[in-house]
């Protein structure tokens, strides 16, 4: 015994400390259970073809001789399938070695022999409670034709459409959902039980003694019964006797109650749980996206660049713990989720790889505080991940560069104006970020045309900023204090004029030196 107690827990360390093993294992059990799992979808879909595909046969059968393959196909191919997909659900259902390994530790820890009784009582016991479980009663079920010697068990085909339940995710939400409700569903189901006995009995006891009525039996009041309470009313059935009239009366009221008590099941269900399947749809839409900006407060500033964004076929979603600006950023047409943008478990929640799907965090809350803490966040997370952050105010400039924050848009500075103003173009946004990101070497300068440098550049055409490989990105008026992107040539410049420019910082320092020392001969009038 002990030889054997012996071999079966080596063969258990086996299993547990195997890479094959467990590489196998983890496909199946990603393939079957896990809905994030890449294959997950089509392996479902294939299921689902297969079901359609067995029931649509059996339905052409009823009247037409079917081609012995598709019998074949129907009783055996599909059977056998189903049947591997059983057995290898409950394979990962629970793991037979880690219960071997864990009972074995808990009798070294308690100084005793190994048990292996106990060991496969507590293997039993998990294989038959997943065996008892309604979708594995479905699934064994759906193999029965494979027995089609016995030709009423055929008619269990059917069950394979119950299997749906497994691969169809809006199923199992209407489960999960009708779930919420299993007191309120018990009642109902036991106050028209009641009403079902009493008018059926009563019925019975009125009509069966009546040569004309057609209620003779106890089993035609119940389906009466059934068929008045439901308010389907086939009239194949009723009831002649005055007495009967009475209590079929009865009963149309109580089924009146009894539909109007379901529908208001249905739709409280539904609405409580409206807001979790939105936000569970959007975490699964947001989890499939690439090249995703995710923008951490929604008010003035953060509005105007969501809106500039998505209007540029850019993937944004908005995370506030505000849910009053999250309400906002829904009727404003925008992916939104009631998530503290300061912690780690909202990043988690969306299901996302922030270093291959994320562009670019943006820390758009009003609030200098709040936009450090998320990018204390964001950065503990990945520290290679692009993060911008608006500044409310100067102090707190030093708080946000040393949390981690790549870029910041001044609020009440020159950039804030450029916020407010060309944010919107998200052309140039991009440009700032590729540039930004991808080369330490570019630079985003402001530059201020002093009257030296007006008397000698009247026109922007006269700025030559193409000669030093340098982009002008747009001007910031001073006379109408607005930021205009991309100005023409022929644009005015005046003193207190800032020029907004990107590139080369060894450019832009050959090239601030050129506005200083052009001379008057050369400007353009």
């Amino acid at each position: 015994m002990k030889f054997l107690n012996s071999l079966i827990i080596d063969l258990a360390y086996f299993l547990e400390h195997s890479i094959w093993y467990q590489k196998k294992r983890r496909f199946f059990y990603n393939i079957l259970e896990n809905d994030e799992y890449k294959y997950k979808k089509s392996f479902d879909i294939f299921m689902m073809l297969l079901i359609f595909s067995s029931v649509s046969i059996l339905i052409y059968e009823v009247k037409k001789d079917a081609h012995n393959y598709l019998n074949l196909f129907n009783t055996y191919i599909i059977s056998i399938i189903f049947f591997i997909e059983y057995i290898l659900r409950l394979w990962v259902s629970s793991s037979v070695s880690k219960v071997i390994i864990h009972q074995d530790e808990y009798s070294n820890l308690l100084g005793r022999d190994f048990e292996l009784w106990f060991a496969i009582k507590r293997v039993f016991k998990d294989k038959i409670e997943y065996m008892l479980s309604v979708k594995a009663i479905i699934d064994l079920l759906a193999i029965m034709p494979f027995f089609h010697e016995l030709r009423l068990l055929r008619i269990f085909i059917l069950f394979r459409v119950f299997k749906l339940f497994r691969y169809a995710k809006s199923f199992q939400t209407f489960s999960s959902v009708l779930a919420t409700k299993k007191f309120e569903f018990f009642t109902l189901g036991m106050f028209a039980s009641i009403i079902i006995f009493v008018s059926s009995v009563l019925i019975y006891v009125m009509e069966a003694n009546n040569p004309d009525s057609p209620i003779n039996t106890l089993y035609e009041a119940f389906y009466w019964s059934i068929v008045t309470i439901s308010s389907v009313g086939y009239g194949d059935v009723v009831a002649v006797t005055k007495e009967g009239q009475f209590v079929a009366v009865i009963v149309i009221l109580a089924g009146i109650a009894v539909l109007a008590f379901t529908t208001s099941l249905f739709v409280s269900a539904f609405t409580e749980k409206l807001d979790d399947i939105r936000e569970s749809k959007t975490i699964q839409d947001v989890s499939k996206t690439k090249r995703i900006y995710i923008i951490c407060g929604y008010e003035n500033i953060a509005k105007e660049v969501s809106k500039k964004l998505v209007a540029a076929n850019f993937h944004i979603i908005i995370l506030d713990k505000s849910l009053e600006r999250v309400e906002n950023a829904k009727r404003d047409g925008f992916q939104a989720l009631q998530y503290n943008p300061g912690s780690i478990d909202s990043y988690k929640k969306l299901n996302i790889n922030m270093e291959t799907q994320v562009k670019a965090v943006l820390c758009l809350e009003e609030d200098d505080v709040e936009n450090v803490y998320t990018t204390l966040t964001v950065r503990s997370i990945s520290k290679e991940i692009y993060i911008m952050s608006l500044l409310m105010n100067n102090v707190n400039k030093n708080k946000l560069l040393y949390s981690g924050v790549n870029e910041l848009l001044y609020n009440k500075e020159f950039v804030g104006l450029v916020a407010r103003e060309y944010v919107g173009q998200p052309v140039a946004f991009e440009a700032i970020h590729e540039l930004r990101s991808e080369n330490g070497f570019i630079k985003i300068e402001e530059v201020l045309i002093t009257d030296r440098i007006a008397t000698n550049i009247v026109f922007v055409k006269a700025l030559e900023n193409i000669k030093f490989r340098i982009v002008l990105l747009g001007i910031h008026k001073k006379s109408s204090e607005r930021f205009y992107f991309n100005p023409i040539d022929d644009t005015l410049l005046e003193t207190g004029d800032i020029l907004l420019i990107i590139g080369n910082h060894m450019f832009i320092k050959e090239f601030i030196k050129h506005l200083s020392k052009k001379i008057g001969g050369n400007h353009e009038k």
